[in-house]
């Protein structure tokens, strides 16, 4: 059949139409996942961290170097936490590792630092570069005999400032959404306001440098919780994470461990609960006997962890700020059941106040990965790490 020219004009209308139609269809379903997109985008910008933990005793608090040191922490590491579902890492560094005695840099240590940011952008982990000891502090200086000249020597100060202004000259290429910075760990001066005079000194040399790092700031006296309350936070400055560390009870977190007096206590202890008898007290060795005491007087659960997290909580809604548990866990001959129960409890605080956190450790004495195995030292304690709440995209 012959068509005439206005059937022709007409189909040829129709399919213009149609044309347009998928057209603006199309367009119209660009625009919207483009759009949606860049929400999600923009919803994840930031140095925004929820679960993760401490990579330590490798670059920090370890005397192990060359080949050993450099295939401790690798890049199946770094995709095994980002299976489990940790956002973040935490890199403890020491000096000695990083410079000799001269301040001259150790281009081994630089090397493994960088190619560790490098694996954790791959697999879309932030990182938290942690000063951990420095050679005019340590935070275990009290137990080993020994003291700290930081707070007292400006020098000591200046060469903190300088080792900073290395590792921002080394690190600022790194996106401030990925990467950021904790001057230093778990201080330990005499007077309060002694560490709030350095957060100052440093916050300010930093700041001339990367006005958008994200900076980690703990509280005085090993980070503690108690301490909160005295500490000075910079003020008008978005990009600061507050931390604090918590191993309370010791007796339970830190049986057996060597390097504590408390560690010295091999009775029996109970969690939740009050933790030791009388008879248990009068059983332990006299010199821990007084710090065993409250052990006894006072029952733990969860609502004491609470209590105890509550001025952190409040300082860091005060100033608006996220807050951050840098180190919380518990040590590997400690009772598994009594280990659950704690963590559990440690969980459920960070879930109900958004707390970011990061457990001590992945891989060492309180860690859940066993590296010479390739296999979990202890998986359900991973699991119960892991039922929380993580990231909101």
């Amino acid at each position: 059949m012959q068509l005439n020219h206005t059937d022709n004009q007409n189909n040829t209308d129709m399919r213009n139409h149609r044309l347009t139609a998928w057209a603006f269809c199309l367009i119209a379903s660009l625009g919207m996942m483009l759009t949606s997109c860049a929400q999600k985008e923009e919803q994840l910008e930031g140095f925004r961290i929820k679960r993760g933990t401490n990579l330590s005793h490798w670059l920090s608090q370890s005397m192990v170097r060359g080949e050993a040191r450099a295939n401790h922490i690798q890049e199946d590491d770094f995709a095994r936490l980002h299976e489990l579902g940790f956002d973040h890492v935490r890199i403890p560094i020491d000096e000695v590792q990083f410079w000799d005695e001269e301040g001259n840099k150790l281009p081994e240590a630089w090397d493994l630092l960088t190619n560790a940011l490098d694996l954790a952008r791959k697999y879309e982990i932030r990182a938290i570069v942690d000063l951990h000891v420095i050679r005019s502090h340590n935070f275990n200086a009290v137990n080993a005999g020994l003291t700290n000249s930081l707070f007292t020597d400006e020098a000591a100060q200046q060469r903190l400032i300088d080792m900073w202004y290395q590792l921002s000259d080394a690190l600022n290429g790194y996106s401030t959404d990925w990467v950021a910075y904790e001057f230093m760990n778990e201080p330990v001066a005499d007077e309060h306001e002694q560490w709030n005079q350095l957060i100052a000194k440093v916050h300010a040399a930093l700041r001339e440098r990367e006005p958008n790092r994200t900076l980690v700031i703990g509280s005085n006296r090993w980070q503690g919780h108690e301490t909160f309350k005295y500490l000075r936070v910079p003020e008008g400055d978005p990009n600061i994470i507050l931390s604090f560390h918590y191993y309370n009870p010791m007796i339970l977190t830190h049986r057996g461990a060597f390097w504590t007096p408390i560690g010295k206590y091999s009775g029996p202890i109970s969690y939740p609960g009050k933790m030791i008898t009388e008879e248990n007290l009068a059983q332990a060795p006299a010199d821990i006997q007084a710090e065993l005491q409250q052990y006894v007087d006072m029952e733990w659960n969860r609502d004491v962890i609470y209590s105890q997290m509550k001025d952190a909580i409040e300082v860091a809604a005060k100033y608006g700020l996220q807050l951050f548990c840098g180190e919380w866990g518990v040590y590997e001959p400690v009772d598994r059941e009594l280990a659950y129960a704690w963590t559990k409890d440690m969980i459920s605080v960070f879930d109900e106040f958004n707390i970011a956190w990061t457990t001590w450790c992945y891989d060492a004495d309180f860690g859940f990965w066993d590296q010479e195995k390739n296999d979990y030292k202890d998986k359900e304690l991973v699991d119960i790490i892991l039922n929380s709440k993580g990231l909101e995209k």
